[in-house]
């Protein structure tokens, strides 16, 4: 099975979906990741991006993934671009792969380069084309520091209705974590080992696991 695992920030997916992708690696599965943005100058240091691009490599060798597709955009500016350029970034990533399965990030969550993704995606995965395309699932991510955080609107929430055990997982999923030095944050935090193992704590006792991550179901063709 091909599954995609499409991420704004690199973290994004390490914090949402870190057990899930061990799982599937674990299967045999294979993983491809799509990484939106990265940091720039001047906002950031040579030495800052340098750190942040090392980072993405050490966690795609963690996880076993086959192929990262890096569309290079600046962090904290996407939803500036052009909707049209991002719907053909991402189909030429989707067209590619051919995944069976996509993960995600929450189209809700406070950052509004999630929301510029997530609507491109959602553009190139319109029911009508997902068969030709071979995508049979679609599922969101929550992202801790980032879902948590959208304001208490409707069309903004996150209402998981798929669970996945990661009890196996947990130790690797923070483990995972921690090779983003840069991104991680120190307990109490929301980025910080304690929450990523509290909120995995509180999914899986939903369905009567120790650890479990939630997911948004959005479309599925079977």
């Amino acid at each position: 099975m091909r599954v995609l695992i499409i991420s704004v920030h690199p973290d994004d997916e390490t914090l949402g979906c870190g057990g899930t992708i061990l799982k599937h690696r674990a299967a045999g599965d294979e993983l491809y990741w799509l990484v939106a943005t990265q940091a720039h100058e001047p906002q950031w240091s040579r030495e800052t991006i340098e750190t942040k691009s090392a980072e993405v490599a050490n966690v795609a060798a963690a996880y076993g993934v086959r192929e990262v597709f890096k569309l290079g955009l600046p962090a904290a500016c996407v939803d500036t671009r052009p909707q049209g350029e991002l719907i053909g970034a991402m189909r030429g990533v989707i067209d590619k792969v051919r995944p069976q399965i996509v993960y995600l990030v929450h189209g809700g969550d406070i950052h509004t380069d999630h929301f510029a993704i997530f609507t491109a995606t959602m553009s190139v995965l319109k029911p009508f084309y997902m068969r030709s395309q071979g995508v049979q699932r679609v599922l969101c991510y929550e992202t801790l520091s980032s879902t948590e955080a959208a304001p208490p609107l409707i069309h903004r929430h996150f209402a998981p209705n798929v669970f996945s055990d990661i009890s196996p997982f947990i130790e690797g999923k923070i483990d995972a974590m921690n090779l983003y030095a840069s991104e991680l944050h120190p307990d109490p935090m929301p980025r910080g080992p304690g929450a990523i193992r509290a909120l995995a704590r509180y999914r899986g006792a939903t369905i009567s696991v120790d650890y479990a991550e939630a997911f948004m179901l959005i479309r599925e063709i079977f």
